[in-house]
């Protein structure tokens, strides 16, 4: 997996400002910025670093400046762009920029002068730690490079003044860092805020020098302006370091920036030694992500030539962290700001852990997530702050049914059947009685059989924006993939606890009468789904049906009703559904939320929050919703040869895509109109997750 950009390409500043790299250290940290070196949003930097993880994310190292030093000339390779007087300031060292690699570490190749500078950007793996490793190749006389370390401490998702790092980071906060023989250098310092944090650089094979200058002043973030937000951020410089290289000879350095937490075990705050770091430290941790890679392909075992899969199975890899509060793995939802939400992640989970071949991730989420059971409901999300999980969502308890289901599917083992026995099935069998008794948020199974969720103010669904009082798609009643989910969870409970009672000699008649329950259930469900949900008149479903209404708007939630393992429509309304999709709601990259026809349509998501809220789901086209289209798409033309080439062009929007905004994975949202750019988080799990399971489903069919 490698992607590469040559200078003809990047000398666009504009233009490739909003293409995007990623890295992440499997914490919820992660290290980012544009493939031109600029910064354009707050979430970016070289070291966003996760102090709980998955959550308590800051930003501490934002970027080097590089300067090239040749006697009296001197290449500015900064790449920035500043508020000025008048109007914004642009550094366009983008152009010396010879290339661009992304492979797993981020490269950037700059020429000027006779000199060149490589620079690679690696993450480490398991640690809030960031290594560069540069490269001086020298044709001319004596010169060096000039490289600057942009510092900060700060939530990832705010901005700094100057006033601001003068009280977080005032200068006296760093302190100098040389070893014994004077090969280590560096600096480290811990904020004012919390002096349980160290943040280090040390570097090898480069001089250190105080600066006189040293704020970093109003950086301009051109994704900031787009959305009309606070745009302008500062950074602290204190240091600059120097790499020489002779006429005609090469220098390499390595840079370490390392993020310590006090030992909480101790009296005193105890950080660990600073890193030992040699010439060659950046360029080996390098070469053991690329390795790690190679290992995520291999893996995921598609076929070797299948550059598409293989891109995907690296960034499911992204999404995949650890969680503290409950020692096991789980999903972020998507980079930079979501963090690990209940529906984001049972909609992921097949694509990112099964698909590739990561089963004991799969077994530790699906307990993350069974051990935060409140009331019959999984955890919506998990806040940032670290509190309590919040419980509002009706649907994220019926896809962990699927998310179950599929683990058997693929794990079919007695030791996962014993997995689901003893640790899932106390949880299914709580869901299932707080769904038919009744729970929190208005949800529970009313008196004809189906769902109901929601009331007042309550956002149950994924359709979930709420503006203070303003509910901008109020879905209360009963939606039409939660009767879905809920009769497809109803066949899965059947049909998990026949296969316990085949397996188990505890009790087995115990679990077959559990099984004709949801049986019984499930078949008096169809019977009223089919009757109350059906749009003759349009040809599809309605969206949400209650006591007094049936919302005919066409949406995309209904395609569900048709890709579930287990459904309830028969092949004619099936196809009638599909068809109704395809013609209005597919665009090339994801599904529009809304008919385009409709009057509360709007097709570009941009602006201030207010605006973006009022799109999100009013037009917006959602990249996931392509796994469970396509699968529908195949099933309803009965798999047949022309069928699935057919599918497969459906892809083909998407691999253009993993070029266009955050390279080598796939955004959250795109605009409902042409050219359907990229928006939201540049980086989604469901987008990357139902993707790779429908695309793997189909080359492995």
């Amino acid at each position: 997996m490698k992607f590469e950009f040559k200078f003809e390409n990047l000398n666009n500043y504009k233009k490739n400002l909003y293409r995007e790299w990623l890295m992440t250290n499997g914490l919820g940290g992660y290290a980012g910025s544009s493939i031109i070196g600029a910064h354009m949003r707050t979430h970016q930097g070289y070291l966003i670093a996760s102090l709980h993880p998955p959550v308590e994310r800051f930003l501490v190292f934002s970027k080097t400046n590089e300067r090239l030093v040749c006697g009296s000339r001197i290449y500015d390779l900064t790449t920035s762009q500043h508020k000025g007087p008048y109007n914004s300031e642009f550094h366009q060292g983008n152009m010396h920029l010879q290339s661009f690699t992304y492979d797993g570490n981020a490269t950037f190749v700059y020429e000027a002068g006779g000199m060149r500078l490589t620079k690679t950007i690696s993450m480490v793996y398991g640690k809030n730690q960031v290594m560069i490793g540069y490269t001086f190749e020298n044709n001319g006389p004596e010169a060096g490079v000039v490289v600057t370390p942009l510092m900060n401490y700060r939530n990832h998702g705010t901005h700094m003044t100057v006033e601001d790092l003068k009280n977080e980071l005032p200068i006296q906060c760093f302190k100098e860092y040389r070893n014994d023989d004077n090969k280590n250098i560096g600096f480290y310092y811990s904020p004012t805020t919390r002096s349980d944090v160290r943040v280090s650089l040390v570097a090898c094979g480069v001089e250190m020098i105080k600066r006189n200058n040293i704020y970093d002043e109003n950086m301009e973030l051109q994704f900031e302006i787009d959305n009309e937000a606070d745009a302008l951020d500062c950074h602290i410089k204190p240091f600059d370091f120097v790499i020489e290289a002779a006429a005609g000879g090469i220098a390499q350095a390595s840079f370490v920036c390392t993020v310590d937490m006090a030992d909480k075990n101790t009296k005193k705050k105890d950080f660990p030694k600073l890193p030992t770091v040699e010439i060659n430290t950046a360029f080996d941790q390098a070469a053991i992500q690329e390795k790690r890679v190679a290992d995520l392909i291999e893996k995921a075992g598609f076929d070797e030539d299948d550059e598409f899969a293989a891109i995907l199975a690296v960034a499911a890899d992204q999404f995949i962290v650890d969680r503290v509060s409950t020692g096991e793995k789980t999903i972020m939802a998507g980079y930079p700001w979501f963090t690990d939400w209940g529906r984001d992640t049972m909609i992921a989970f097949t694509g990112l852990c099964l698909e590739t071949g990561r089963f004991e991730d799969a077994r530790s989420i699906l307990l993350s997530f069974v051990k935060n059971i409140k009331n019959g409901l999984v955890p919506n999300m998990f806040p940032d702050d670290g509190t309590e999980p919040l419980y509002n969502t009706v649907d994220a308890s019926l896809w962990y049914f699927y998310a179950v289901y599929n683990y058997l599917q693929y794990v079919n083992t007695d030791e996962a059947w014993k997995f689901v026995e003893e640790e899932i099935y106390p949880g299914l069998q709580e869901i299932m009685g707080a769904y038919r008794k009744g729970t929190l948020f208005s949800i529970g199974m009313d008196d004809d059989a189906l769902m109901n969720a929601g009331s007042g103010l309550d956002q149950v669904t994924w359709m979930d924006v709420r503006i203070e009082d303003e509910v901008i798609t109020p879905r209360h009643g009963k939606p039409v993939e939660i009767n879905a989910l809920w009769y497809n969870a109803l066949m899965t409970m059947e049909e998990i606890s026949r296969g316990i009672a085949r397996r188990t000699h505890n009790k087995p008649e115990n679990y077959l009468a559990y099984a004709g329950g949801c049986n019984q259930l499930a078949t008096w469900v169809k019977e009223t789904f089919n009757t109350e949900f059906w749009y003759e008149e349009g040809g599809y479903l309605y969206d949400v049906i209650g006591e007094d209404f049936k919302d005919a708007t066409l949406r995309p939630n209904q395609i569900f009703a048709v890709s579930l393992p287990f459904t309830m429509l028969d092949p004619a309304k099936e196809k009638s559904v599909v068809n109704k999709v395809k013609e209005s709601l597919y665009v090339g990259v994801g599904l529009r939320s809304l008919d385009p026809e409709h009057p509360e349509y709007k097709g570009v998501y941009q602006g201030s929050l207010s605006k973006r809220d009022h799109a999100y789901h009013q037009g917006t086209a959602w990249a996931f919703l392509l796994g469970a289209f396509i699968e529908s798409y195949l099933k309803v033309g009965g798999h047949t040869a022309q069928t699935i080439e057919e599918a497969k062009s459906f892809f083909d929007p998407v691999e253009k895509h993993l070029v266009e905004n955050c390279i080598g994975t796939i955004s959250e949202i795109f605009d409902g109109d042409e050219p359907h750019q990229g928006r939201g988080c540049y980086a989604q799990a469901w987008s990357v997750g139902e993707i790779l399971r429908v695309y793997s489903a189909l080359v492995k069919s």
